[in-house]
């Protein structure tokens, strides 16, 4: 076996690979890490996406696996260091779904704060409640945005263009970094400082030990009363159980999320029944643009590995370090 995919994935830059090398696709592999284990023990290549948990057993596991395909940008499901230890290069196209990502979170942010949602359910029902469907203006206000890489930046630029007012919080970014000027984004040095002056907060934050649950109880509570929050980055770094406190208590005014703790959700949270709250199945990236860049940009990079050459998209290293 060439290619290993363990999850349901399809696109023309696959098949072209299909085409050329022999691919096994389990797309409910990921659910099952014993079979995962042994499956994976043949593979020169594995593409997945964010469900399949590519632990350090399971890769080792797999003696001849050279490249693994992630289809997406979070890497919170591929244990890194083990697999740059094995010498396994991890490919991730990082800039392909920025656009679609940042798109959305600003979809967000407008759905919020003129009340879409209750508006188009009221109308559908036969009502036209125009008073109660009274929302805020973007202008002026002031957009907490925590965690400013490729995603956060482009986010910075188009708040702009609503006269918004970018506020960044970054723990790598320093007040001096030309990304301010460049985006013409404010910088605070703490979190805390960031909530207390936002009127809308989103995170752009890949899920770490330090950054999970960074948004709890104590945090929520600094924000300043009915703001709104954002999070289409991983729904680990949020304490849902204290998101949905903060949101009935009215601390915050409103919240959407992209990305849950646990996924694909339940439905039991408790968020499902609150009229302020928008909740979308990771579809951050799911835009054709994005989701025809990722896959040319993953495919192709599994090609040139299985063929000697090397990666463009590595996140660790350009080649194999194992024969």
């Amino acid at each position: 076996m060439d290619i290993l995919i363990s999850e349901e994935l399809d696109s023309p830059a696959i098949q072209k690979l299909s085409a050329k090398y022999k691919v096994v696709r389990q797309g409910g592999l990921w659910k099952n890490p014993a079979e995962l284990k042994m499956a994976i023990a043949g593979a020169r290549a594995i593409l997945v996406r964010n469900q399949t948990q590519l632990t350090a057993e399971i890769l080792a596991a797999a003696p001849q696996l050279l490249a693994i395909g992630r289809v997406g940008v979070g890497l919170d499901n591929i244990d890194l260091p083990a697999a740059s230890k094995s010498g396994v290069v991890v490919i991730a196209p990082l800039d392909a779904n920025a656009a679609s990502v940042a798109e959305l979170t600003l979809a967000f942010v407008l759905a919020l704060a003129r009340k879409i949602p209750q508006a188009d359910r009221s109308t559908k029902a036969g009502g036209w409640d125009r008073k109660g469907c009274t929302g805020i203006e973007l202008d002026g206000k002031t957009f907490a945005i925590c965690g400013f890489g490729r995603i956060g930046r482009k986010v910075a630029v188009m708040a702009r263009a609503f006269g918004m007012k970018p506020l960044v919080f970054d723990p790598f970014v320093k007040s001096d970094s030309p990304l301010l000027n460049e985006t013409g984004a404010s910088w605070v040095a703490t979190l805390e400082e960031a909530l207390a002056a936002a009127d809308f907060i989103t995170t752009h934050s890949p899920l770490t030990p330090e950054t999970r649950h960074m948004f709890n109880a104590r945090t929520f509570a600094l924000t300043k009363r009915g703001a709104f929050f954002i999070n289409t980055s991983r729904g680990g770094v949020v304490d849902e159980a204290a998101l949905l406190e903060a949101l009935r208590n009215g601390q915050l005014g409103g919240a959407a999320l992209d990305v849950r703790e646990k996924e694909p959700a339940d439905g039991k949270s408790g968020l499902e029944q609150l009229d302020n709250v928008i909740l979308a199945p990771h579809i951050g990236a799911f835009t054709t643009e994005s989701q025809t860049r990722t896959f040319e940009a993953v495919a192709g990079d599994v090609d040139r590995i299985l063929s000697g050459q090397l990666a463009l998209n590595f996140v660790n290293m350009a080649r194999p370090a194992r024969s």
